[in-house]
């Protein structure tokens, strides 16, 4: 592991002043000021984020065209067909939509591409097949907005589309009937919303355009507050940015979760052993979105829907737990091609401070899994990492990115090499005959070398302030679970205390002693620690009078006795 790079934002003057106003602890202050949030009104609201802050549906760009023409749908009975992508943005957005059109009485069906034998997107087979099924509205979620030719297809087939989507949008749009998405109008006020959050408005406009009257239906409104908690799911899933109106959403999503009526959610919530907790993005991005995602990486999304729009509570529990037995083999998959690959990284020579790129393949490696790996890959080594899965013709890549270099364009770069590549800035995938991975490896590594400084591969760790440790008493580190849910813009907050030294000797725990607990003083308090992964740190903490920490504080109870515990995140001497 390479040394971390700390940056260390510094004390700003105006928190003294909206800690007065807010009635909030100066570190709290600090903390939201690091996230924009200068004033009394917008500290208000980011702390206390209310339904009523959502945008309407009827402000998301192309909603009026999409509602009218599935109302038209509905009306004459036509068949309609729900195309989603197979992550759980998709998964949770196609689930959204097919529940509110049978609520409405449409005749409706989902399709889910599978990940491996159709790849991404709308795909010219699928609407083939679909329209001879006698599909004559697709909607698409999460994906479309690039998919000219087949929305070609589609019109030559008398398919008519309807696209909701939140991915980039290219010079040109496809014809479609509808288009719903925010970027179509620079003015609208969540650019940054996920493809559940665009299905999620489209359904809310659809709920009220057939409800009688100034009130929603009681029916369709019971179902709008469970769908809260599926675009919550698929918001954070997404990684996306969870401040604004995401926030609000994610945040009311997360309350409704433990109360959430459709079964599949009580059902997956349960086989996780969440049952009764209260649940935060945390328990979506690592407990529950990779059992969801298992059903697209190990073997068909398909299988999430079914969980989350069953009615049947047996079923729910029996897909659930086939779920979660698919995302343990995923975790043990994954494991093993990670391990592989960070042996080949030594064995080549390829992990020296030289190189500025990593490109491995693999036979053996699964193509459901490698997008993970190469995430992991980018978090060790801090450089762009694409992971193929190799046949004997024909391979298929996974690639993720670091901050600042956008991966798209590096691989549009190495095009001539490729039969296929799509993605964004920060992953994407390609499909490259095997006999080229390597000199699309080496031009891949060029352009890596042509845009990338040493500087940018160094691995930063962001701080919101360097505190003494006597501030964090536990009602300051319980009011700072005011800011969550924490993700994508808002991070969990880290901070760090310089010159500590123990005040009492480390202590490895864990089941092969992994793991290190300490405590440090830095004169003004005495504060117990646990850093997990730093078992091998134990000796030199020892050697050691001095050191200083980075950490996120958190409540810790044991036997009934909350204190305050510094979960560190790095440790650095001199």
């Amino acid at each position: 592991m390479q040394k971390k790079q700390w940056i260390i934002q510094p004390a700003d003057g105006r928190a003294a002043g909206l800690a007065g106003e807010l009635k909030v602890s100066p570190v709290l202050a600090q903390l939201l000021i690091n996230r924009g949030v200068t004033d009394v009104h917008g500290g208000s609201v980011f702390l206390r984020p209310r339904l009523t802050a959502l945008i309407p549906p009827h402000k998301m760009p192309g909603v009026a065209d999409a509602v009218r023409r599935i109302k038209q749908a509905v009306k004459d009975k036509e068949k309609i067909i729900v195309y989603g992508d197979y992550d759980v943005d998709g998964i949770t957005g196609v689930a959204i939509l097919w529940q509110i059109l049978k609520l409405l009485g449409a005749e409706v069906d989902y399709y889910i591409p599978h990940r491996i034998d159709e790849g991404y997107g709308l795909n010219e087979e699928a609407v083939r097949l679909l329209a001879k099924d006698g599909a004559k509205l697709l909607i698409t979620v999460d994906c479309g907005i690039s998919a000219i030719r087949s929305a070609e297809l589609a019109a030559e087939l008398g398919l008519e589309l309807v696209i909701t989507d939140h991915h980039q949008i290219a010079d040109k749009l496809p014809k479609a009937a509808a288009i719903v998405h925010p970027a179509t109008d620079a003015t609208y006020g969540n650019q940054d919303s996920s493809g559940s959050m665009v299905a999620f408005k489209l359904v809310w406009a659809l709920a009220d355009d057939f409800s009688a009257g100034k009130r929603m239906d009681p029916k369709l409104h019971r179902f709008m507050l469970d769908a809260t908690s599926l675009a919550a799911m698929g918001t954070v899933a997404d990684v996306m940015d969870l401040r604004g109106e995401n926030r609000v959403l994610v945040s009311y999503g997360l309350r409704m979760l433990s109360e959430c009526k459709l079964c599949g959610v009580m059902a997956l919530i349960e086989s996780n052993g969440l049952t009764g907790k209260g649940l935060d993005s945390f328990h979506i991005g690592f407990r529950l979105a990779p059992v969801l995602n298992a059903a697209g990486r190990m073997g068909h999304a398909r299988l999430a829907v079914d969980l989350l729009t069953t009615e049947n509570t047996i079923h729910a529990q029996q897909i659930a737990q086939y779920l979660k037995e698919q995302n343990n083999q995923r975790r043990l998959c994954e494991q093993k091609i990670f391990k592989e690959a960070c042996g080949m990284m030594a064995e080549r020579g390829l992990d020296g401070p030289d190189r500025k790129s990593v490109v491995l393949a693999s036979p053996d490696w699964h193509t459901g899994v490698i997008g993970i790996v190469a995430s992991r890959m980018v978090g060790k080594y801090h450089r762009p990492a694409i992971m193929i899965n190799t046949s004997e013709t024909k391979s298929q890549g996974s690639g993720r990115s670091i901050a600042g270099f956008d991966l798209l364009k590096a691989i549009g770069s190495c095009g001539s090499h490729l039969i296929a590549f799509g993605g964004h800035k920060m992953a994407a995938g390609i499909t490259i005959e095997t006999a080229k991975i390597e000199r699309f490896a080496d031009d891949f590594e060029e352009y890596a070398r042509q845009n990338l400084t040493q500087d940018d591969i160094v691995d930063r760790l962001y701080i919101d302030a360097q505190v003494p440790l006597a501030k964090f008493r536990k009602e300051v580190v319980t009011e700072l679970q005011l800011l969550g849910p924490f993700g994508q813009g808002n991070p969990e907050p880290v901070f760090a205390t310089k010159g500590v030294r123990l005040s009492a000797p480390p202590r490895k725990v864990g089941t092969n002693g992994e793991h290190l607990q300490l405590a440090v003083t830095d004169n003004t308090a005495s504060v117990r620690c646990i850093g997990f992964g730093m078992g091998g740190m134990e000796k030199k903490l020892l050697e050691k009078d001095f050191f200083n920490v980075a950490y996120e504080p958190q409540i810790n109870t044991y036997n009934g006795v909350s204190s305050v515990q510094l979960v560190l995140k790095d440790i650095q001497f001199g």
